[in-house]
């Protein structure tokens, strides 16, 4: 099954190297295999591969290399700096592809040493809108259990995509973070990251986290951010015009992997969406060169709103997810009254779609389905 993000690759690799970052599993070293297929001459390169790693060392590849593909580059010490030399000094003609985990996407982090040099290509997990361009399979409740990872998505049964997900799970909490950081407390962290299994959606105070687990809200931080490098969470902060004092406030986590999500529907929903609009806003940002950003809305009364789309600092529109048919929701009612924000309650069992006083109720997949990526 072929991605959306191969032509877009093609084309930027013409112009700088393009570094292609996102979880593990989620089809990068497929992908980038793919755009290979496009081109006579190619060589892929993987550190972790002995030979591999003596030829990228000493950069013996023949000048007819048409596509050069360096695999977990990033394990390399002064990776960046490497590949600023072997880009700078390439034979003419030839392209140079970049895969590996999230390290690579640091992005402020790059250094100057590559600045002007590369472009970013996030390959997150299928989604709704991705399936509904490519093939016949984007059923909400394939992806919602399954979760969009290739593997489990394709697999035979339900079975065979749980065993990847326990396999998956066990190497995150077994090997992947220690290429991330050191953990001194494995046994908080895999009880940390079951946690967070169960909070979904929810506001996260680090200091009740540690309360919980007999660790310092140091440490819950610090776990927390490289599950976030590892590509398996991500945060959603309120919403502030003040973006530093945002910064501040406690965020909402959900996962790349919707099946990960324990606990009711709703919660799995929740998280299926905020994947799906993350993964819109990074090709949106990333191919459109949007500013485009993911937020929550939240008033010191407790209002709330689950999402709100961020445009060069303004609200663009603002979601909120519902499993059945209800009422409209208060906070969608609240924003819209007070500030005329563009209002979307997003059904999963709906029928017909309809808007009352501003707000616009829509099928879930239908509007999943029409965006960008």
């Amino acid at each position: 099954m072929r991605r959306i993000q191969e032509s877009y690759i093609l084309k930027d690799l013409d112009k700088k190297i393009v570094l292609l970052v996102g979880p593990r599993q989620a089809g990068k070293t497929w992908l980038a295999k793919e755009v290979a297929k496009k081109f006579k001459k190619t060589l892929y390169l993987n550190y972790d591969s002995i030979p591999d790693r003596l030829t990228m060392q000493e950069q013996a590849w023949l000048p007819e290399v048409e596509l050069l593909i360096l695999d977990e580059l990033h394990k390399m010490p002064q990776w960046k700096n490497y590949l600023k030399g072997v880009f700078d000094t390439r034979p003419e003609g030839m392209r140079i592809l970049v895969t590996g985990s999230a390290r690579l996407d640091v992005y402020d982090q790059i250094g100057d040493s590559l600045a002007g040099r590369y472009y970013r290509h996030r390959l997150l997990p299928f989604s709704i809108s991705e399936l509904s361009q490519i093939s016949d399979m984007g059923s909400i409740d394939r992806i919602l259990t399954r979760s969009g990872f290739p593997e489990p998505f394709l697999a035979e049964s339900s079975l065979e995509a749980e065993r990847w997900r326990q396999q998956y799970i066990h190497s995150i909490l077994s090997n992947d973070v220690f290429d991330i950081d050191r953990i001194d407390n494995l046994k908080s962290f895999r009880l940390l990251f079951e946690l967070l299994r169960h909070r979904v959606g929810s506001q996260i105070s680090y200091r009740s986290i540690a309360e919980d687990l007999q660790i310092s809200p140091h440490t819950v931080k610090k776990y927390i951010e490289i599950l976030q490098s590892l590509y398996i969470i991500f945060t959603v902060t309120p919403y502030k015009t003040n973006i530093a004092r945002s910064i501040l406030k406690e965020p909402k986590i959900y996962f790349y992997d919707s099946g990960l999500v324990a606990g009711n529907d709703g919660a799995r929903l929740e998280n299926l969406v905020a994947v799906s609009l993350l993964k819109n806003i990074y090709a949106e940002n990333d191919y459109h060169a949007k500013n485009f950003k993911l937020h929550y809305l939240r008033t010191k009364e407790k209002i709330e709103v689950d999402f709100a789309l961020v445009d060069n600092e303004e609200v663009k529109e603002i979601i909120e997810v519902k499993s059945t048919k209800s009422s409209i929701h208060q906070g969608l009612k609240y924003f819209n009254n007070k500030y005329g924000f563009v209002s979307r309650q997003l059904v999963a069992s709906l029928r017909t779609e309809k808007t009352i006083d501003n707000i616009q109720i829509l099928n879930l997949q239908e509007y999943l389905s029409n965006l960008f990526m």
